[in-house]
């Protein structure tokens, strides 16, 4: 089978502020869409990929007319829910015979509702997809039975089919390695500026799943819907060892926290200090999970850099968030990581349920107590499927535009708040704590090569516009 996996075009003016978008703008390597390519080809299937971030429309479906697909894939997210519609009506009209899926977060938590938004969908895989997707095109090839495939909700004759659901897969060393020779120009996939060190950038995960309970994230359904699995260490190394082959001088762990089983990660630092390669890497870790002889082995095994959530600085908001940590462990991870010379990055959030717009002055406040080397500060989004959307009435109001699900707009404003007062706070935080005097001058006293001078560079115009525009966070 001739399988395409798509994900629509789309620009960055669409999700980034003008103002800001050269500190904020990245292109990441879409991982589940590698997993899932690496899979059919290793079924025998023949798979083409088109990134819309790199493609026009017209060079997507002159790709996909020269190709023609038996399947097409298409990617989406809640913000690309629209474009993937799109995709799929022109997929028909040029290819009528190709089975279009639709896959990612977006349709794994909305189901059988994208069957309703157009019948130019022929399928949705709920979940992962390595496994569905293999399957599904196995049966199209052989004119089998759709409805035994785990995970997807299908039409059979005119009606909506919802299979059994997939369970998560629990042996993720069964997976071949991402398929990430299909992605062209690796250079072209960059993190934000100032969140990566050396290109180009391999992006991997070591586990999937989190134990965690928040109510913002979105997880993956099934009975270990709250449990870790995790990859082999060896496995994870031998990937690493690939990547480095294939020229990748840094890798960005996307695991939801790297440091969830202490002697694991300790035992993955080791193996990839005993590797000895050039390779950087940075990392994301749940403050109450590190210490400082973890974060040690992290840097002399080469990590640069890590992510610890923040949230707030207020107790009574992670609490609603039901986040698991203290403002005290916060402390404690960030002065642990910048002893042992780790750079420090904090996400922070505003638009909690229940907090008030004194309570995001008291967030600032922490943010510039505590110092990390980098901040950010979003908007709180209630991605489809999360526990926050789901019950949204109960926290707050819901935009009904999938578009503002960018953590850039506030899609969600709870009862306690207005939208204009999170787009305030925004501007607020940003302007204070990338202005202290302090901070400036730590910043430029950090900068070691051409490239983090550009970095910092670019983060300058951003605070320019973040003092001079009234409006700086609207897209175009």
């Amino acid at each position: 089978m001739r399988c395409a996996l798509v994900i629509p075009a789309w620009v960055p003016e669409e999700i980034f502020p003008s103002r800001t978008a050269s500190s904020q703008i990245n292109y990441w390597q879409p991982l589940g869409t590698l997993y899932v390519a690496a899979a059919l080809r290793e079924a025998g299937h023949d798979v083409a990929f088109f990134n819309g971030a790199f493609l026009s429309r017209e060079r997507i479906f002159d790709g996909l007319n020269e190709f023609g697909p038996d399947v097409a894939g298409l990617y989406s997210t809640a913000f690309g829910w629209g474009k993937a519609l799109r995709e799929a009506k022109e997929i028909k009209r040029n290819l009528p015979r190709c089975f279009v899926v639709a896959g990612g977060p977006y349709p794994s938590a909305a189901k059988e509702k994208c069957l309703g938004d157009s019948i130019c969908i022929d399928a949705v895989v709920a979940g992962e997809g390595e496994t569905a997707m293999t399957e599904l095109a196995g049966r199209l090839e052989n004119g089998g039975d759709l409805g035994d495939i785990a995970g997807l909700i299908w039409r059979r004759s005119g009606r909506v089919v919802k299979n059994t659901p997939r369970e998560l897969l629990s042996d993720l060393d069964s997976l071949p390695f991402p398929a990430r020779d299909l992605l062209g120009d690796s250079m072209a996939y960059l993190p934000p500026p100032a969140t990566y060190r050396k290109k180009p950038v391999a992006v991997m995960i070591t586990s999937r799943g989190c134990s965690r309970r928040c109510i913002f994230c979105f997880q993956l359904g099934g009975r270990n819907k709250r449990e870790i699995r995790y990859r082999g260490v060896e496995s994870v190394l031998k990937e690493i060892e690939l990547c480095h082959r294939q020229g990748y001088r840094e890798i960005k762990f996307l695991d939801d926290t790297l440091a969830a089983d202490h002697d694991r990660a300790m035992e993955l630092a080791g193996g990839i200090k005993a590797l000895n390669l050039d390779l950087a890497w940075f990392a994301s870790a749940c403050v109450n999970q590190v210490d400082y002889p973890l974060l040690k082995a992290f840097r002399e095994a080469g990590c640069w850099a890590i992510l610890f959530g923040a949230e707030s600085g207020v107790q009574k908001n992670l609490n609603s968030l039901r986040k698991g940590i203290t403002l005290d462990q916060t402390r404690s991870a960030v002065r642990a990581a910048r002893k042992v010379g780790l750079t420090v990055h904090t996400p922070f959030v505003f638009g909690i349920p229940g907090e008030t717009f004194e309570e995001g002055l008291q967030t600032i406040d922490f943010a510039c107590e505590i110092s990390p080397d980098l901040a950010s500060f979003h908007a709180l989004t209630p991605f489809p499927g999360t526990e926050l959307h789901e019950n949204v009435d109960r926290y707050g109001t819901l935009s009904d535009d999938l578009t503002a699900y960018t953590y850039q707009g506030a899609a969600f404003v709870p009862h306690t708040m207005t939208r204009d007062e999170i787009t305030r706070l925004r501007q607020l935080a940003y302007r204070r704590f990338y202005s202290r005097p302090g901070y400036l001058a730590r910043r430029l006293l950090s900068v070691r090569s051409l490239q983090e001078f550009r970095a910092a560079c670019r983060g300058a115009r951003s605070l320019f516009g973040l003092w001079t525009g009234r409006d700086v966070f609207s897209r175009s």
